[in-house]
């Protein structure tokens, strides 16, 4: 009885095997049936105005860094400051012991009021001397008279100069910040002693806003860029600027613009320096912070190939299959300028009209029989039928 079911049931099997090939259906096991042309989106190319980017890594500089040391010696007597607080120019930052440093400043005041005392005497002698040339001064007195005349001239103008340079000092003893920014923790304590012109910095001042941010780029894209804009095949922007978006991942709100370009490539790395300016009222941007940049160059007459559509072989080259006059698949080959969005920037390999195939590519092949169906590709990159997203709309 058991024997009999199982015969009655692979007769069955037969049956629709059968049945199955006959309708063109792939017969059990995956042995494909005969088929007609395979239906694939597609989406007809045409030349347009395309922004021509370039990505770059970057990182951000202090648009001012200062490392403070004093111009004077002597002991910390007070820390006037508080780290990572907004200072701006003038603000005291540390004061020194002045004692030996007002000293001097009155020795000089004293000196100069001696000198100022004297010049009049001498002044006096050497009239004298003059007017009574002869009558009781000799020769030889009228000239040392004139001579010590401008001697104590000199004499003044040197403890003029004396006084200046003793409140010069007198003044450095409270160490001021000489731009806008935030300080560093101090490297001194109160009590320490320092010298004037040592080679540790007692903080470190950096203004960050605005901000630089410079940008590596190859030297090769350079010369391609140039080449481009020579040729008329890319038409510049009049102001370079460009975006960035920050290792988190976040894109930095607002356009940085352009400082200067690198005058040297470099012998290492092959790349040019770009430097952009940034405004950083809120200081999202640290500097020493690693970024990457969208640099806007100009626009260019290409065809956006969905990156969907194309793939890219073993030897670099770029492919990609239209639909031939002949209702079949052809495989081009196309020349890249780099991507936009979700697209390659091609200008060579298309022509206008062409019916780029961007769906059903799974299993497609050169010259295989196709029905295109008219298709969009979404903001994700995501081929969908056209006539759905018009009825959807």
């Amino acid at each position: 009885m058991k024997l009999s079911v199982w015969k009655m049931m692979g007769a069955v099997l037969t049956v629709i095997g059968a049945a199955t090939m006959a309708n063109g259906q792939p017969a059990p096991g995956g042995a494909p049936g005969p088929s007609g042309p395979t239906d694939v989106g597609v989406v007809e190319m045409a030349l347009q105005d395309v922004p021509r980017l370039v990505t770059s890594p970057g990182r951000a500089v202090a648009f001012q860094e200062v490392e403070v040391r004093p111009r004077v010696g002597g002991v910390i007597q007070e820390i006037l400051y508080a780290p990572d607080q907004p200072l701006e120019v003038g603000d005291p930052l540390f004061r020194i012991d002045d004692s030996s440093y007002v000293a001097a400043e009155a020795s000089a005041r004293a000196d100069l009021a001696k000198a100022e005392a004297n010049l009049p005497v001498a002044q006096s002698a050497y009239d004298r001397a003059v007017q009574l040339s002869g009558r009781g001064y000799t020769e030889a007195e009228v000239e040392a008279a004139r001579a010590s005349l401008p001697e104590a001239k000199a004499t003044l103008d040197a403890a003029k100069a004396a006084l200046e340079l003793a409140q010069t000092e007198l003044s450095w003893t409270t160490i001021k910040s000489p731009i806008a920014g935030r300080a560093d923790v101090a490297t001194v304590s109160v009590g320490d002693l320092v010298t004037a012109g040592q080679s540790d910095e007692m903080t470190t001042i950096v203004q960050s806003d605005p901000v630089y941010v410079d940008m590596m780029e190859a030297s090769a894209r350079i010369l391609s860029v140039r080449k481009g804009i020579s040729e008329g095949v890319l038409e510049r922007n009049d102001v370079l600027e460009a975006t960035l978006r920050l290792e988190n991942g976040d894109v930095y709100r607002g356009t940085g613009q352009l400082v200067t370009t690198g005058t040297n490539v470099s012998t290492t790395t092959g790349t040019v320096t770009i430097r952009f300016q940034f405004d950083n009222p809120e200081h999202v941007i640290i500097p020493g912070m690693f970024v990457r940049g969208e640099i806007m160059i100009g626009t260019m007459q290409a065809y956006l190939v969905p990156q969907r559509a194309a793939s890219r072989g073993n030897s670099g080259q770029l492919t990609a299959y239209v639909v031939d006059e002949d209702g079949t698949a052809r495989q081009v080959t196309l020349e890249d300028e780099g991507s936009y969005e979700n697209s390659w920037i091609v200008r060579e390999g298309l022509n206008d009209g062409d019916l780029l195939i961007v769906d059903g590519l799974s299993s497609l092949r050169d010259g295989q029989a196709v029905t295109p169906v008219a298709a969009t590709i979404d903001e994700d990159g995501v081929a969908r039928d056209a006539d759905a997203s018009a009825a959807k709309d």
